[in-house]
């Protein structure tokens, strides 16, 4: 992959569904949560300064809500609420392995998280805290993903990680197409034209804007956080310049 590995401060996106073990009536898994975070740890541990945003698909989707009746302003705002949930259990994790964690929220609930403040949450990264940022950006129709890639470009950081549920980007989805080839590396551009769903177009058009590469990968395969935010080659880079 053709982007630069040597990484200073990167945003992790988690997707709600990773928190949960397949067919479990639990929304979130204790024991999948205390893994993640001991990936984060060890990558923690090495000095880059870790941003992450939660997704809450393991509760609620507001875009599956609204198609089914509900008005989509609210069904998005109880999403919302669903990723404080998982921001507040991974926080948990991350306290109980020794990694000093802060949860900020865009939307004010004083009395389980703080309301995010850029500079405030910019001064926390530079102090080796992880940072959690929840509640979306705190308005209806944007996706975690957008929040992502909003507050990787407000914190500058060098990259954005999406762990989720399939090692890469794919030309097709292989769930259905399983002949669809697996990219190394594309761009910005390819996703948005071809309209890959790995992430929504909003937020690879904010990237492609603020010049942030995005690493997609397996959260499921164990090791790969740490291995993904030191700087291993795993998944899709996509970035500007690739060669697809």
């Amino acid at each position: 992959m053709s982007i630069s590995r040597n990484f200073k401060r990167v945003v992790l996106k988690l997707s709600g569904e990773a928190l949960r073990e397949e067919n479990s009536k639990d929304n979130i898994s204790p024991e999948i949560v205390g893994r993640i975070a001991s990936e984060i740890k060890a990558a923690h541990d090495t000095g880059v300064e870790i941003a992450i945003v939660v997704g809450g698909g393991n509760f609620w989707r507001g875009a599956a809500a609204s198609a089914r009746g509900m008005d989509r302003p609210t069904a998005d705002y109880v999403g919302m609420m669903a990723t404080v949930m998982n921001a507040l259990a991974v926080q948990a994790s991350l306290e109980e392995v020794g990694v000093p964690t802060i949860v900020q929220s865009a939307i004010e609930m004083k009395n389980v998280a703080e309301p995010f403040i850029r500079r405030k949450a910019t001064r926390l990264l530079s102090e080796k805290n992880v940072v959690i940022f929840a509640a979306g950006i705190g308005s209806p129709f944007f996706s975690t993903d957008t929040t992502a890639a909003l507050r990787a470009s407000e914190m500058g950081a060098d990259a954005i990680f999406k762990a989720t549920m399939v090692d890469g980007v794919y030309e097709a989805d292989p769930r259905t197409h399983p002949e669809a080839k697996r990219y190394e590396e594309v761009t910005f551009q390819t996703c948005i034209s071809k309209q890959l769903k790995v992430m929504d177009s909003t937020a690879f058009s904010l990237c492609m804007d603020n010049d942030i590469p995005i690493v997609i990968f397996d959260i499921g395969e164990h090791g790969n956080i740490t291995k993904a935010l030191g700087g291993g080659e795993v998944g899709t880079a996509v970035h500007a310049n690739a060669k697809n």
